[in-house]
């Protein structure tokens, strides 16, 4: 048997972390079993369809790496592969099914329908239409009354399978509704769409969250009525904000492309979502798309929900970052420091270096680097340290000995800036801590900075390095 996935979004609106990671699993589990990875669009539900969130799902996958092999635009032979390009199929299938005994007719008006609500508007439908004649069904029919399809489960009967995660799930018909499977305006229900789909495109493992644990068994007895091989299921616990709160997309919580846009990478981003409900066996965590293919494995998936942690998110793609050639990191860290700098010549590979291992993600590349491009008058107590035993005055003469020193120096790198610093420091009987300190708040105008005097002096350059020194020590002496 060749293992066939399928990723089934619905384009209502951004990718969902938890629908990203149901993809991914199918994906991963197609992969390692050399099997097929189908990507179908379910847009029955045309009230809900959010303007371009179809392409919204083609960016997702491809900026996450995860490629079909089948799909809209990558026929396999099982097309169409967009449920609204597929609708001759349902109705003709749902009428194949009442032919069969597992459906029927549903002639019930709204009002009827309302009246069934209890006090707590919860509906139960009384099966009313399940039992009438052949021929009174085919009269009203020919009259033209507005119908739907409904399911015709099995009384007194166990629906049970075995869930590739959760093991043995079994429900009493009594308690499975008799769901409408064709609406009255020809539409199918998703229960309905994703079994015809499903089947014709040969599924062999359907994999989602759990939420549809317990309606699974309602779709194998419309399997068994056809007569259809029931696929294998794997269901995946949800993915919590909190401890009592689902991550919800009707919230805005965890959208992919969001934290893209913050300055996360993609492959770090699948590579956390990956683990929020599954485990490898060697407990690694930073892993390529190719390590998840080999190590993936459902005994590592947990039954237990997990808890969306961005701080841990943010700390995996740092690692990530950390990781990169110097050339990889100045490719994707680009865009930011341009955000930063503008037109300023500074020296954007010398600026990248100095960010590789001191963010960990992109966005944070611009605050880091505010320094270079918004420099001024600024709070002279930020020269006060007292570990250090520098005060102002300490601090004007560490200034002066700093622009002294490299106002003559020719070779503008690490080395010999240090070299000079720590030189002047000694001939003037200052502490090189002490010149260090006072000449990066000098050289920045802020307390806290993405590296020390040494880098920041490099990233200025040296003329920019001596006009700031210049000021600065012009603004103690005024203060």
């Amino acid at each position: 048997m060749t293992v066939r996935t399928r990723f089934a979004p619905s384009p209502t609106g951004f990718m969902h972390i938890g629908n990203l990671r149901t993809g991914l699993y199918a994906y991963l589990f197609a992969r390692q079993n050399k099997g097929c990875f189908i990507l179908r669009i379910e847009d029955t539900d045309q009230e809900r369809k959010v303007e371009g969130a179809v392409d919204m799902v083609y960016r997702t996958l491809e900026t996450a790496g995860i490629s079909y092999d089948e799909g809209p635009d990558k026929d396999g032979g099982y097309g169409p592969y967009v449920q609204t390009e597929r609708m001759g199929l349902y109705k003709q299938y749902a009428q194949r099914l009442v032919e069969l005994g597992g459906a029927y007719y549903c002639f019930c008006d709204k009002e009827r329908l309302e009246s069934l609500k209890d006090e707590n508007g919860v509906h139960t439908y009384d099966k009313h239409c399940r039992d009438l004649s052949k021929e009174e069904v085919a009269r009203r029919l020919a009259a033209g009354e507005p119908y739907v399809i409904r399911q015709k489960v099995p009384e007194g009967v166990t629906s049970e399978y075995d869930d590739l995660v959760f093991g043995r799930i079994s429900v009493d018909s009594a308690d499975i509704e008799d769901g409408v499977l064709l609406k009255s305006d020809g539409l199918p229900t998703y229960n309905f769409a994703n079994v015809v789909d499903d089947h014709l495109m040969g599924i062999t493992h359907v994999i989602r969250g759990t939420e549809y644990l317990s309606s699974t068994p309602k779709y194998n007895l419309i399997y068994d009525a056809f007569g259809w091989e029931r696929p294998q299921y794997m269901h995946l616990p949800p993915i919590m904000k909190d401890a009592t709160r689902k991550l919800s997309k009707r919230f805005g919580d965890a959208n992919f492309e969001d934290f893209i846009a913050k300055g996360y990478l993609p492959q770090a981003v699948v590579n956390y979502i990956a683990l929020l409900g599954w485990c490898p066996k060697d407990n690694r965590e930073k892993m390529t798309m190719d390590e998840m293919i080999e190590a993936f494995d459902i005994s590592g998936i947990s039954h237990s929900s997990s808890i969306f942690d961005e701080n841990k998110m943010r700390w995996l793609n740092g690692e990530y970052l950390k990781a990169m050639s110097a050339e990889e990191f100045y490719e994707v860290a680009l865009p930011w420091i341009e955000k930063a700098i503008g037109d300023n010549g500074f020296d954007k590979k010398e600026l990248a270096s100095l960010m590789q291992t001191r963010v960990d993600i992109l966005s944070e590349i611009p605050q880091k680097l505010a320094f270079l491009c918004d420099f001024g008058e600024h709070d002279v107590n930020m020269y006060t340290h007292q570990k250090m035993k520098v005060d102002k005055d300490v601090a004007v003469s560490a200034v002066r000995i700093a622009r002294d020193c490299l106002a003559s120096l020719g070779e503008w790198d690490e080395e010999h800036i240090k070299e000079c610093v720590k030189q002047g420091a000694e001939n003037s009987g200052l502490k090189g801590g002490q010149v260090m300190f006072s000449m990066r708040v000098a050289l920045t105008g802020a307390a806290v900075t993405p590296g020390g005097a040494i880098e920041m002096a490099v990233a200025l350059g040296k003329s920019e390095s001596l006009r700031r020194l210049a000021f600065s020590e012009q603004m103690l002496l005024k203060a």
